[in-house]
């Protein structure tokens, strides 16, 4: 492995052992060092999970190794919002804080995320001297985005029952392991790898596994030792500093977190390989909207909540509405397989647009334009939706091929 990978994957170690040390010696940080140490740590855990999961590509073969990869590679992501439902099953106020979480990632990875890396293809395909109107996906994308349409349809049953249930766990876990099932049916590709990725990838193949499992295995344990302790400084932290901690909770964790996968799609955008950087935030939408969502009832439930589901109240209730109606807004522009320009700069403005306006009548606006925008080009693109429907229940044979911009 080159030295520059190698002192980057040192670097990483280094950010996020004092986190392990620190809870092995039981050490008590105040609220404010203990985001900036446990937050880094979750930071740095994620870069490792990022670079071992992408080099596994290379040795993937089977339905159960997919999904073993998915889980493990979007821990970091998830660890603190099933921390707060866990703990608030013994702590209810902590249901607020999981509800903040799961709708501040989603609406982040579709928001900002999305239209993010079709601004840099189009910046890089231009810089080439090539024209882009866009970022256009492959064919087989439409698996992804029949399991995003099942997962956002039947999220709509959410706000009317006003809480996360055990019946919604089952149908959207049904539909995560589901879409796991149909994804390993499909061709397998030679992965895009970049940076330290290819690096770890390259080697052969007995030092690229262990590779890859010791990285696995060392951020698993880093993230798991730092997100007890990143949540409960962000509560604190907010109270301590008068900001409301609902909203760092909201929007600090999941930058962190997800930080280091925006990086790599954005890298991948750059360098023209559009299909492998969209495609990637496409997959994390759909683990996050069926198996973070899914899997938050059932955390509930382990630290002693009951199976009844964690209680919305009405913050929680209209946050989930206004998620699940950009989550549709993305299908349907996606519906096409292709990201235009315009339809990137209209989900980063909306996105943008939300955060002067805290007011209750102004955000269900936001919802409701959400939907109209979606509804209408839905029915533009009403033919594609046959086609999406038979590539997600595999009566289709997955096509690799990939339209042009």
């Amino acid at each position: 492995m080159k030295c520059v990978p190698v002192l980057k994957i040192a670097l990483a170690l280094a950010v996020a052992l004092p986190a392990l040390l620190l809870r092995m010696l039981g050490v008590q940080l105040a609220p404010l060092f203990a985001i900036a140490v446990f937050g880094s740590a979750v930071v740095a855990s994620a870069f490792l999970l990022v670079w071992a999961s992408e080099a596994a590509h290379h040795d993937i073969s089977s339905s159960l190794a997919t999904a073993i990869l998915a889980v493990i590679a979007v821990l970091p992501e998830y660890a603190v919002d099933l921390f707060f439902a866990w703990s608030a099953g013994h702590a209810p106020e902590n249901a607020h804080y999981a509800a903040a979480n799961m709708t501040g990632s989603n609406r982040l990875l579709l928001g900002l995320g999305w239209p993010f890396v079709v601004l840099l293809f189009v910046f890089g395909a231009r810089r080439r001297g090539q024209r882009a109107t866009g970022i256009v996906l492959r064919e087989g994308r439409r698996v992804e985005l029949g399991f995003l349409g099942a997962a956002s349809i039947y999220s709509l049953v959410v706000p009317f029952t006003r809480r996360i249930a055990w019946y919604d766990s089952v149908v959207l876990l049904a539909i995560f392991f589901a879409y796991l099932w149909r994804a390993a049916r499909g061709e397998q590709e030679e992965p895009q790898l970049i940076g330290v990725a290819k690096s770890i990838g390259d080697l052969p193949r007995r030092a690229r596994r262990a590779a890859v499992i010791g990285l696995m295995l060392g951020a698993t344990a880093f993230v798991l030792s730092a997100a007890g302790p990143f949540a409960t400084a962000l509560v604190h932290g907010g109270r301590q500093l008068g900001i409301d901690e609902f909203l760092l909770v909201q929007w600090l964790a999941p930058i962190s977190s997800e930080s280091p996968e925006l990086l790599v799609a954005a890298v991948l955008a750059l360098r023209g390989h559009q299909d492998s950087a969209l495609g990637t935030l496409l997959s994390a939408k759909v683990n996050q909207w069926s198996l973070l969502v899914g899997s938050l009832p059932i955390a509930y439930a382990i630290g002693g909540g009951g199976a009844g589901g964690i209680e919305l109240d009405a913050r929680q209730t209209e946050e989930f509405i206004l998620t699940a109606a950009q989550t549709v807004l993305g299908f349907a522009v996606l519906a096409d397989l292709h990201l235009h320009l315009w339809e990137a700069i209209a989900l980063l403005a909306l996105f943008a647009l939300q955060f002067p306006f805290p007011q209750t009548e102004v955000r269900m606006g936001f919802a409701i334009a959400y939907a109209a925008l979606a509804l209408a080009l839905l029915v533009w693109r009403r033919r594609e939706l046959p086609r999406i429907a038979r590539y997600a229940s595999c009566s289709s044979s997955a096509s690799t091929g990939s339209k042009l911009s």
